[in-house]
């Protein structure tokens, strides 16, 4: 679960994390007070969006008077902001946050995250921060220091320092160097964080160490744990069919092809969508109905898909081992029903009771078309999905 930056900012000041005076405003009245409260004669703009790149898109505005903080909260609230990180979707700004000027002498990179692969926490820092830190990447790797933590120790003191002198940091900067980073890893650990990230965290004229940009996001599993995180959540910035999915007890994740998949087990939707795309298609989203698929939560699931304006076709995919393919079978004739659908739809069963599911299906009326395999399944819908697209065309 990803949050905004002024919520990840207010995390990070528990932990000793130290930032720039700020505050949130969601109308453009709102952010020329927030700058009235803020001393300074500079004042950041920023729209807070679920995205990284938001300079580069045009999120953040420097503003020098508070007639150029208005003209830039006029701008930013309600636009919506396409970055490499956000798709071509974009992501729309509903509320800004409005942060006192920085003089700044250097900017460096800070993270933390999950490294699955190792079974580690890895700790990432470069001497060269700001938006340009993927770049550095791909141009110039050895400029990124890495540092894997033991999670059954903990982050050490002589790692923290080893990073901060990494870092490139005056040594009156130490001890508050490594409390932030000591802090950053806290907040990770304490709160089932996948990640944590400042860029940049910068050193300003004064000499002091402030954290001008935050990222988090946290496990979804462990939010149950986490119910403070939890309230956290801004619905606007995730695809509303996922929202309705978990509010369904549906795992969905939305994609961009035109072929939409109900399918039981996370294995197999993903052996699903990779058979989907082997067959010429793509799969316009991910859908795990899990094991109790009822008649009731079948046809949520295909509403669900269904809202999707650019499927063309539906494949149902299900292996009924806990479940019974009877069961499924009763559910898809009533869904498909209930919501007269007119897309082409396949349906594979496997399993439990299988032979009853298909006799269902096929005593139905409905012109649902049968598959035996997954490779038959993928064959037939991408074909339907075909059919209709050139039905579209000779129409047009």
């Amino acid at each position: 679960m990803n949050i905004h930056e002024y919520q990840a900012k207010e995390i990070l000041i528990d932990y000793g994390v130290k930032i720039a005076e700020g505050g949130l405003a969601f109308n453009t009245e709102e952010a020329v007070q927030r700058a009235r409260e803020i001393d300074g004669d500079t004042w950041v703009v920023k729209a807070q969006i679920h995205s990284g790149a938001r300079g580069k898109a045009g999120g953040i505005k420097i503003c020098k008077s508070h007639n150029e903080v208005e003209a830039a909260a006029e701008t930013l609230l309600g636009k919506k902001l396409v970055t490499h990180q956000s798709g071509p979707a974009g992501k729309v700004c509903s509320r800004l946050y409005i942060e006192a000027g920085s003089k700044i002498t250097k900017e460096i990179y800070l993270s933390f995250m999950i490294d699955r692969s190792t079974e580690r926490v890895i700790m990432i820092g470069s001497a060269q921060g700001g938006v340009d830190i993927e770049a550095l990447v791909k141009t110039n790797p050895e400029a990124i220091k890495k540092i894997y933590i033991e999670p059954a120790v903990g982050l050490q003191d002589f790692q923290a320092r080893k990073m901060a002198f990494a870092l490139g940091l005056d040594k009156t900067l130490l001890n508050h160097a490594v409390k932030t980073i000591k802090g950053c890893y806290r907040a990770l650990r304490d709160l089932d964080a996948n990640t944590v990230e400042i860029n940049p965290l910068v050193v300003t004229e004064s000499n002091e160490l402030i954290a001008l940009d935050a990222k988090m996001d946290f496990d979804e599993n462990a939010l149950f744990r986490r119910r403070k995180i939890a309230e956290l959540r801004d619905n606007t910035q995730i695809d509303s069919r996922e929202v309705a999915a978990a509010e369904a007890g549906l795992s969905y994740v939305g994609l961009d092809g035109d072929i939409g998949c109900m399918i039981n087990g996370a294995g197999l939707a993903m052996a699903t969508m990779d058979m989907i795309k082997l067959a010429g298609g793509e799969p316009a989203n991910f859908l795990d109905v899990g094991g109790g698929a009822s008649a009731e939560r079948t046809e949520r699931a295909f509403r669900l898909v269904l809202a999707d304006q650019g499927v063309k076709a539906m494949l149902v995919n299900i292996f009924a081992g806990i479940n019974r393919c009877d069961w499924i079978a009763e559910g898809v004739v009533q869904a498909v029903k209930n919501i007269d659908m007119k897309l082409p739809l396949v349906v594979r069963l496997s399993g439990t009771n299988v032979e009853e599911g298909r006799r269902i299906i096929a005593d139905s009326g409905l012109p649902i078309i049968t598959a035996d395999t997954l490779a038959d399944a993928a064959e037939k819908v991408v074909k339907a999905r075909n059919e209709v697209i050139a039905q579209t065309s000779k129409g047009a």
